[in-house]
């Protein structure tokens, strides 16, 4: 875990980027966005859970960005049925326990109408209860994930192990040649179900997998791993390490000369957002499969990157896939959608039933539309491998895959 000192260190930086970018802080904690335009009716209120500080923060920050791009587009288009938005945000920390209670004051204190956020899949099981079962609200979750989440009401905007795996691993066996897998994992579910799924698939094409064991998330020491990774002839490591761990995993890997000995590493929640945790050479070759990659050459996606640049000039905080941030902007394109369906009815029922079928026909890498009855969409599907140019990453795409099914639920 990261230091008091330098967790208060990023406390402040974030709260300084917050109040840049217009948010009010609370007196009881957590930001307030007023919209710039007023309904007599009130506004429709949004809470965001994200982690503004501890280990996931690249990607937490990128979140609460992307939601607010997305929020300041539909007020300024006139808001939701004649209503605006009125953002809320709560920082989960990194930390579920102390998610828990800065999520019940978006639904005691704030009253949200709906709740987007929770990146890691221990902080969505964490924070779904006061939000979904005891709250009563709405809950989209924007995270790739493992998969198996149907509980009523709680929406899923990222993709799921069927979207990335079903592309990507038959690419690596079959088009590559990489066929003896290693699963290293950190210990908690999202790795745990990924892997039973990623199993099924490498097994399916023709691969094996070496051997798969799970870690601490704080391990800062992996050369027992590496050492199996060496003698048992692995040629791809399909890695499910998250930080604070990942980081040592990473460096101590390439130093190994895996990389350079033609080894493949590959990552599902990999995106242009990882140099944030390290340099670019650890990362080179790199393969992921996600909605979205900054290259996917399309009009709306240009255009979604044009206006957030302009928005957040200089910002580390990229508009990704794998840091949940497509998947936070589909959330909310997908909530406008069922307000406008339920002509401003903000009642959970009324909304969720609309969300049920709801459809976008734009976003980055495209459209999507929800599957009904499932809580899970189709989206479009991106292979594409890790390129280092100055320094810099980019992700050349190599495959693309339409309205991929979810098969969840």
């Amino acid at each position: 875990m990261p230091s008091r000192g330098l967790s208060r260190r990023r406390l402040l930086g974030g709260a300084s980027a917050l109040s840049a970018a217009g948010w009010i802080a609370g007196t009881s904690g957590g930001w307030l966005l007023r919209p710039n335009w007023a309904n007599a009716a009130g506004p429709i209120k949004m809470g965001i859970a994200t982690d503004i500080t501890g280990a996931i923060a690249p990607s937490g920050n990128a979140n609460w960005q992307v939601a607010q791009f997305a929020v300041e587009q539909i007020n300024q288009a006139g808001g939701i049925a004649g209503k605006p938005i009125e953002l809320y945000l709560e920082d989960t920390a990194s930390d579920p326990k102390v998610a828990v209670g800065n999520v019940r004051k978006l639904i005691q204190e704030r009253k949200v109408d709906v709740v987007l956020g929770g990146i890691t899949s221990a902080m969505r099981q964490a924070i779904k209860d006061p939000i979904v079962n005891r709250g009563r609200t709405l809950y989209i979750y924007p995270q790739l994930y493992e998969g198996q989440e149907c509980t009523k009401n709680l929406y899923c905007t990222g993709p799921t192990p069927a979207q990335q795996c079903d592309e990507l691993i038959p690419y690596i066996i079959n088009k590559l040649g990489k066929k003896r897998f290693a699963l290293p994992s950190a210990n908690y579910v999202w790795p745990q179900l990924l892997n039973k799924y990623a199993r099924k698939v490498i097994q399916a094409n023709g691969g094996e997998v070496v051997f798969e064991e799970y870690y601490p998330l704080d391990q800062p020491e992996y050369s027992a791993t590496i050492g199996k990774i060496r003698d048992g002839k692995v040629d791809c490591v399909f890695n499910t390490v998250i930080p604070p761990g990942l980081q040592p995993f990473v460096k101590q890997l390439y130093e190994s000369g895996f990389q350079r000995n033609g080894g493949v590493l590959s990552c599902v929640y990999y995106d242009e957002n990882l140099l944030n945790y390290h340099p670019a050479h650890e990362m080179e070759g790199l393969y992921s499969c996600l909605d979205y990659f900054q290259s996917v050459n399309d009009p709306f996606s240009a255009k979604l990157q044009e206006g957030y640049a302009k928005k957040f000039p200089d910002t580390k905080y990229l508009f990704t896939a794998g840091s949940a941030s497509t998947g936070m902007y589909r959330g909310v394109k997908f909530y406008e959608a069922a307000v406008k369906e339920t002509k401003g009815d903000l009642a959970r029922e009324a909304v969720s039933a609309a969300m049920d079928k709801a459809k976008i026909a734009d976003g980055p890498g495209g459209g999507a539309e929800m599957v009904p009855g499932k809580m899970h969409c189709k989206m479009n599907m991106y292979v594409a491998q890790c390129k280092v140019e100055a320094g810099k990453t980019r992700y050349e795409v190599i495959s693309k895959a339409n309205m991929v099914d979810p098969k969840e639920c």
